[in-house]
């Protein structure tokens, strides 16, 4: 639990960074929010989550094409039942692609973009309530730790963008940042993310 709770966050803030590198325009987005609501007098505290819809968003948006386990933990089925015209007995043991779900053409409109506007207005939460975005999974066999870890990546993520401007090492382009994912117990970056970061808050701040 220690390990599933830890490098599992750890995890997804590493992608969301990676992905708002690689689109400088959410960046941008975001720091113009957290500079409005917080202003750059102090960093944000989780009572300041609720009014920050864009961090919420992107944090969904990550989520939805970096799922940490991207076959969820395995169920199994309860009864006999027919899905798409396939007899699937009871006690059959059921992986959910997560991965797939999120990258679905049918469900999302440009899965394979980055866009966290795709959240705004909409009211899709990660409760396993909508089955489009099941990055903890859903029901019974969901993760237990779901509110308290979705909770720990949006005040990580915030903090770090309101707190630092991240750039890119040397000459290299966004084009080159490398986006591949290794398998394994979660699903991480292939290729640590290496980063320069500069203080964007005051000084008395820190």
């Amino acid at each position: 639990m220690m390990a599933g709770g830890t490098e599992s966050s750890a995890t997804s803030l590493e992608w969301a960074i990676s992905e708002v590198l690689k689109n400088p325009n959410v960046f941008e987005k975001a720091t113009e929010e957290l500079d409005r609501v917080i202003g750059r007098e102090r960093w944000v505290e989780e009572k300041d989550i609720p009014n920050l819809p864009y961090i919420d968003a992107i944090a969904k948006e990550s989520m939805r094409m970096h799922p940490v386990a991207p076959l969820l933990v395995p169920h199994q089925t309860s009864q006999d039942c027919k899905i798409n015209g396939y007899d699937i007995l009871a006690g059959t043991r059921a992986f959910v692609n997560a991965f797939a779900i999120g990258r679905d053409p049918s469900v999302w409109e440009e899965p394979e973009q980055f866009r966290p506007e795709r959240f705004i207005g909409r009211e899709i939460d990660i409760k396993g309530h909508d089955y489009e975005l099941l990055p903890f999974g859903s029901g019974r066999r969901m993760c237990p730790g779901y509110t308290l870890g979705f909770k720990l990546i949006q005040s990580n993520l915030a903090n770090l963008l309101h707190g630092f401007v991240w750039k890119l090492p040397g000459k290299m382009k966004v084009e080159d940042l490398n986006m591949e994912e290794i398998w394994g117990l979660s699903c991480p970056r292939k290729i640590p993310l290496v980063t320069i970061v500069e203080p964007r808050l005051r000084d008395h701040v820190y």
